[in-house]
């Protein structure tokens, strides 16, 4: 029955749904419209960011500079596209070419990543926490630690306004879905993560496959960087400083593995959403950001101990 329970798909969704009622005497403000599309707004790029970190964490790998892919994309799309100074400025191209510059930047921090672990085989964790130190201090420089302001109203749309985020998030983690259930690429994600010699000795193009993970989650992490800085109608180099937490949290916490091979798209929406409403209701609750912090660790925490516990039901039954 622990078994059962633990390897549950609906498991942190019932944990949601328990979450919510729970916390509702406590911060009835929590079932507002007006809260209830702010939740929703800062959940959907999150999701984004949560489906990249999936994708690698199933390869048993891991990506620490999400966040920092989300801060030089936001800045390298603020610098061109924004009214006074940007090199778009006035453009009525703007706005899409701001946008494809931010998502060839993911994709160039991405495949940086991937070559550096599929092809120098270098520890996943050196390599992203590395990225994440560079590409912090190269957004800093960039913008000298000033934030971006003036950015095209069609492109705060894409983050500020919940329907078109909503079919941006739903349409990048459907895809995602698909790409883990319905290809031959996703078969072979998941046959790197359970064991990446076997799937060599398999005939999975290891390489190609771990390469691909990486370069997707840079490209996700673009993508969130986008419907972010589209809420806030301002480019920042600190943009998703604090968000790192939150991705590993909610991944981990939707069942997606730590030691690679299993993972799902649903489990990782369920763990944003329960990370969102938690984060939500100590806001609520005018918690300190320190004792926020706290909470969310101890939350990490759990999640890490019932994966090992997982991961130990099942070599158990094995």
């Amino acid at each position: 029955m622990l078994r059962r329970a633990l390897d549950s798909e609906y498991l942190v969704l019932w944990l949601v749904l328990a979450s919510f009622v729970a916390l509702l005497p406590f911060t009835p403000d929590l079932a507002s419209r007006q809260n209830l599309v702010n939740l929703l707004l800062t959940l959907l790029p999150l999701l984004i960011l949560a489906c990249g970190q999936t994708l690698v964490l199933i390869t048993a790998g891991i990506d620490l500079s999400a966040c920092s892919i989300m801060a030089v994309a936001s800045v390298v799309g603020g610098l061109a596209m924004n009214g006074d100074t940007g090199w778009l400025a006035g453009s009525p191209w703007a706005a899409p070419a701001g946008v494809l510059l931010m998502l060839a930047v993911g994709v160039v921090f991405g495949a940086f990543n991937g070559l550096a672990v599929a092809v120098l085989r270098m520890p996943p964790f050196m390599v992203t926490l590395t990225t994440m130190m560079a590409g912090s201090g190269l957004a800093i420089w960039l913008t000298r630690s000033e934030t971006i302001y003036n950015l095209p109203p069609a492109f705060n749309a894409l983050g500020g306004h919940l329907a078109l985020a909503a079919m941006i998030a739903v349409a990048l983690a459907g895809g995602a879905h698909l790409l883990l259930n319905r290809t031959l690429l996703g078969r072979w994600l998941y046959a790197i993560g359970h064991n990446a010699r076997m799937a060599h000795i398999s005939g999975v193009p290891v390489t190609g496959v771990t390469l691909a993970a990486y370069v997707l989650s840079g490209l996700l992490a673009a993508a969130a960087a986008v419907l972010y800085t589209g809420q806030a109608e301002t480019a920042s180099p600190l943009l998703g400083q604090r968000l790192l937490l939150d991705v590993i949290a909610a991944t981990v916490i939707g069942g997606t593995s730590l030691f690679g091979g299993r993972g799902k798209v649903l489990w990782t929406l369920a763990g944003v959403a329960f990370i969102k409403l938690l984060d939500n209701s100590l806001n609520l609750l005018n918690c300190s950001f320190f004792t926020i912090t706290m909470v969310k660790g101890a939350v990490v925490l759990a999640a890490a101990l019932l994966d090992a516990t997982r991961r130990r039901l099942l070599e158990a039954e094995a």
